[in-house]
């Protein structure tokens, strides 16, 4: 059997599964245009929510969840040999590999496999609608073959190798430039007018470990459930399932952004929600001396995604890269549930008044009603010498959207972030190289990520002031091959958001209704544990 049948049965299968996990009362089939009468669609052959053939369930008042798939009949993906070009990181000077390069490399590579008997095609690769990169040929990728199977790619890929290629076996149809097979989309569509409930960020009642999206949305009784931001997956980055970016949960600061990047705010319950670029500013007083914080639970000296001052090798938010810094000041809150990091420097505990009640060696756990301070570097050497037991600290957190303004948070209020942001002011603004997703002087960083289809989790806010979760299945060709960034900037238009951004995605990815998994994730293991979720939670006396 095929690839591509294998996964087309596999696909029917999770249908026929979820068939029977709740989509049956309330369910219609209907043809759902988003567009507003009269609005301009998406560039041609972008994704366009008026496509499809909508099968939409009505989970509770004020809450949809829209399901179909974008088919392309005339989509001819196959299985390909594509060639490395050598390439160099713009930042730490290392050698590396871009999936293209220029035209005199690409004319020059495609001579040699020529030479070595091979028969190479050179297709130009264009800048997508960013707003913040170049216009036109963004560069030449050299590629060999053309396969039903990924076996068959496989095969000719080892020989390609053999001849002193660096290569790898991809799918055509997750090409930006390429037209998709299919990709099947799940739309949450949340009116909070008519909402007898709350819309929050959950991170499990514990800011440093990790839960599927489904387990929590179950647990909490969720009416829809996405998952939210970006986190720590590894060890070696610091502690699994911390925010990589700012979070806040019921009004408390849970992570610090790292730069400026797209966030969605939810005030009052999700009530009022909108999406903005946001900053934090965090600083310690202890008497008339002041300190800076650069982070909120995380391990000192690593900031994954980085964006923090001072941070090496760049201060500027970088995607799925750790940066370190040496002197660095970090606030643990009760939130944080799992061993605090040790090595050295120095930790300060306080007390639910901001009181110092011991200081010494970094470890331990945050005492309930507490925090932490740990300090490494010249940040070790302050509260070395102004953290004395029984000091008051005065801990004061400033949020910021681009404008300045200050976003203040209550107890009914919650933030995730992300990036880059999608759609600004009803029209696409993909500000990808503002927000660290890829470099336009270095195509070894962010291709993949951001020009290639991938599973994506977005959110966006329309006209009416209706929140709109959405999830695309990704990585299974034939079967659903996900979006671009430029796609999902275009889906979220034509769905009418004005604002949008995207949140995590890849095996991330996931949906729930009624606690149960309605799409189907990329991962071979089944669905991902996460860092945190946006959940719809069911109420009484609301709305």
């Amino acid at each position: 059997m095929s690839v591509r049948a294998e996964m087309s049965g596999r696909a029917v299968r999770g249908v026929r599964r979820r068939a029977g996990r709740g989509f049956v009362l309330g369910t219609v089939l209907a043809l759902v245009a988003f567009v507003p009468p009269g609005s301009a669609s998406a560039r041609a052959g972008s994704p366009a929510a008026d496509a499809i053939a909508w099968t939409t369930q009505h989970v509770a008042p004020g809450v949809q969840v829209r399901t179909g798939v974008l088919n392309d009949p005339q989509a001819a993906g196959a299985w390909t040999v594509t060639v490395q070009a050598p390439a160099v990181n713009r930042l730490t000077g290392a050698a590396s590999w871009a999936p293209l390069g220029d035209r005199d490399w690409a004319d020059t590579t495609a001579g040699q496999l020529r030479a070595a008997g091979f028969t190479p095609r050179v297709e130009r690769v264009t800048w997508d609608q960013y707003s913040d990169t170049p216009r036109g040929t963004m560069g030449w990728q050299v590629r060999v073959g053309a396969f039903g199977t990924q076996a068959e790619a496989g095969t000719l890929n080892s020989a390609v190798s053999a001849a002193g290629f660096r290569t790898s076996v991809e799918w055509t149809g997750y090409d930006g430039r390429q037209r998709a097979d299919a990709e099947r989309v799940h739309v949450a569509v949340i009116d909070p007018a008519r909402l007898r409930g709350t819309v929050e960020v959950s991170d499990g009642g514990n800011a440093a470990d990790r839960e599927k999206t489904s387990t929590v949305a179950a647990r909490l009784g969720s009416l829809v459930g996405v998952n939210g931001g970006f986190f720590v997956t590894s060890d070696a980055d610091g502690v699994q399932g911390t925010s990589a970016g700012l979070s806040a949960v019921h009004g408390e600061l849970q992570s610090m952004a790292v730069g400026s990047r797209a966030a969605l705010i939810l005030q009052d319950g999700g009530r009022h929600m909108r999406v903005a670029d946001l900053s934090t500013t965090v600083t310690v007083r202890i008497g008339s001396d002041v300190h800076a914080v650069e982070g909120i639970n995380r391990v000192p000296g690593k900031v994954r995604d980085c964006g923090r001052p001072g941070a090496v090798p760049t201060a500027l938010p970088r995607q799925d890269v750790t940066c370190t810094l040496a002197d660095d000041l970090v606030r643990f809150t009760p939130a944080f549930g799992a061993p605090l990091p040790t090595g050295t420097g120095v930790q300060v505990v306080l007390d639910r008044r901001g009181v110092v009640v011991s200081r010494g060696d970094r470890g331990g756990s945050v005492p309930a009603g507490g925090s932490v301070l740990q300090g490494t570097g010249s940040a070790a050497d302050w509260l070395t010498e102004h953290a004395e037991v029984g000091r008051r600290l005065e801990l004061r957190e400033v949020v910021r959207d681009a404008s300045g303004r200050q976003v203040r948070l209550g107890p009914d209020d919650s933030i995730v972030s992300a990036a880059p942001t999608l759609v600004e002011d009803g029209r696409v603004h993909i500000d990808a190289a503002t927000e660290g997703t890829l470099d336009p002087l270095d195509l070894s960083f962010g291709f993949a990520w951001s020009n290639v289809r991938q599973p994506r989790t977005l959110a966006g806010v329309d006209r009416r002031g209706r929140l709109l979760l959405v999830t695309v299945d990704g990585r299974q060709p034939g079967v659903s091959e996900g979006f671009t960034l430029a796609e999902a900037a275009d889906f979220m238009r034509s769905l009418g958001a004005v604002q949008a951004l995207n949140l995590d995605g890849g095996g991330s990815t996931a949906m729930a209704v009624d606690g149960s998994l309605v799409n189907v994730t990329s991962d071979a293991t089944g669905e991902r544990a996460v860092g945190d979720t946006v959940q719809v939670l069911p109420g009484t006396g609301r709305g």
